[in-house]
């Protein structure tokens, strides 16, 4: 008899839970097996932000002469105010990217009836979640040096991904099942991906567009998280708690859309595989 997995939304929090353990100790060695055999280890999570952000800033303060209204236009401003943005696509982008394969790269659990398959993408959020904290960190420690204190407002950072995050482990699971059956999935995600980061407001302020081509951005599921991370870590406003709100009910509905497709189409893998 072919095993029943729930796609009730319950079934979500259910499984994160009773695996805790196992999560935890499937992120762990994520995290340390992706610097196995490198020389300078882990410490490349911290260099890899840092040379980015110095890259970026080079090529778009300096030789774009691009600038954030609104600031003193200096080039560390620009450095701060674009990272910021960076951080949350990096962390969406790693996600994504990932989920087509996730499960191919893991057939020997596809095997193992009792392993509970659902954990992988969340297994892959949980190595992008450490990446963008020490992402932050870098962030943080150039705010503190250039400018000092950060305003109270960096505090709602981790609300202001809530949504984005819900979002994208449902878009992890369903991608994660489809690259099953598809393996072109992969290349498809991996070429649009480029595409969505500069069809977001990354590296510009999403203002300075016309009111429809503002909408259209809006259809990105990156654009509310990049624009009101940038806003609360280093403009020190408020959230848009009402902006907050809708975002966060599409997200629920994406992610247990996600799942429901993932618990579905799960029974297959083994044949496939």
């Amino acid at each position: 008899m072919m095993q029943k997995f729930s796609t009730s939304p319950g079934a979500i929090i259910s499984s994160l839970w009773m695996h805790r353990s196992l999560l935890a100790g499937l992120i762990r060695r994520e995290i340390i097996g992706r610097y196995r055999g490198s020389f300078l280890g882990i410490l490349w999570s911290f260099f890899n932000p840092v040379l980015m952000l110095a890259v970026y800033t080079f090529f778009f303060s300096v030789i774009l002469k691009a600038r954030w209204g609104g600031g003193t236009g200096s080039k560390t401003e620009f450095a701060l105010v674009l990272f910021s943005g960076l951080l949350v696509f990096n962390f969406f982008a790693e996600c994504i990217n990932r989920a087509p394969s996730v499960i191919l790269s893991n057939v020997n659990y596809v095997k193992k009836v009792v392993f509970p398959l659902e954990l992988l993408p969340v297994v892959v959020m949980g190595s992008a979640v450490f990446h963008l904290l020490i992402s932050l960190l870098v962030w943080l420690g150039f705010y503190v040096v250039f400018f000092g204190i950060p305003h109270a407002s960096v505090l709602l950072f981790p609300i202001v991904l809530m949504p984005l995050a819900i979002l994208t482990l449902g878009f992890s699971w369903f991608l994660a099942a489809l690259g099953v059956y598809l393996r072109d999935v992969s290349q498809v995600v991996v070429t649009l991906i480029p595409a969505l980061m500069f069809m977001s407001p990354v590296f510009y302020p999403l203002q300075i567009l016309p009111e429809k081509m503002q909408v259209i951005l809006h259809l990105s599921p990156i654009t509310i998280a990049v624009e009101q991370a940038r806003a609360v870590m280093y403009w020190g406003e408020p959230v848009n708690w009402s902006l907050w709100g809708g975002y966060l009910v599409i997200s629920i509905i994406i992610v247990w859309l996600g799942f429901a497709w993932f618990q579905k189409t799960r029974k297959g893998f083994a044949d496939v595989l």
